[in-house]
């Protein structure tokens, strides 16, 4: 079985997909992971951003592995690092590049085979598995999404302030729906859970709840 969660950075659903693979059992596909790890591996050889060839070529050449959920770039362990603001910043362009996401979302596909997944991201209900059993589209008000992303980066040792966060949230929210590859857009089927009110169980508890009563 499938389950695909998306929706925009702060609604949740890195945390609601990690925690609801657990509570059913299934393996849980982190994919903004698998972005930021080619944005890790495009800095660290120097690789200009806007050359996407170059770009994609790292994409094709890197093993991006999961373990103990850890991540792991060519052997090198990366959990941390790919959560830098340079690379959050660096993963936007990898993100839309066009043969980067095509590269990417065939990984995807391969590593959900014959598995019980709950995978998350922008576009997996709609692009990646657009015959996943559940798609679920998370959303929340823009002050609950930036106190979330705000509280993410000093879990990482970034203290930043709630109104560039604001800002920087619009900015990204625009280029994601308008973006040509992979845009953020909820699937015709998927189902709609605003999470502003709700902590991380909570959440859990709606969905694995719709889950199981299906």
């Amino acid at each position: 079985m499938i389950i695909t969660i998306d929706g925009p950075a702060g609604a949740g659903k890195s945390t609601a997909a990690r925690n609801l693979a657990a509570r059913l059992g299934f393996d849980f596909l982190d994919t903004g992971a698998m972005y930021r790890a080619v944005a890790w591996a495009a800095l660290e050889r120097g690789i200009d951003l806007a050359d996407e060839s170059a770009v994609a070529n790292v994409s094709r050449s890197v093993a991006i592995t999961f373990e103990r959920q850890q991540v792991f770039v060519d052997g090198v362990e990366v959990t941390e690092a790919i959560r830098s603001s340079e690379v959050t910043a660096a993963s936007r362009p990898v993100a839309a590049n066009t043969a980067v996401r095509e590269i990417l979302s065939e990984l995807q596909r391969k590593l959900a085979v014959g598995r019980n997944v709950v995978t998350e991201g922008r576009d997996q209900g709609t692009a990646v598995f657009p015959d996943a059993e559940f798609k679920f589209f998370l959303t929340a008000s823009q002050q609950a999404r930036a106190e979330r992303r705000q509280q993410d980066f000093a879990a990482h040792g970034q203290q930043l302030p709630l109104e560039q966060i604001l800002k920087d949230q619009a900015d990204r929210d625009h280029r994601d729906a308008a973006r040509s590859v992979g845009p953020l857009k909820p699937a015709d089927d998927a189902i709609h859970v605003d999470t502003s009110a709700l902590d991380a169980e909570g959440v859990v508890d709606r969905l694995s709840q719709i889950v199981n009563s299906a």
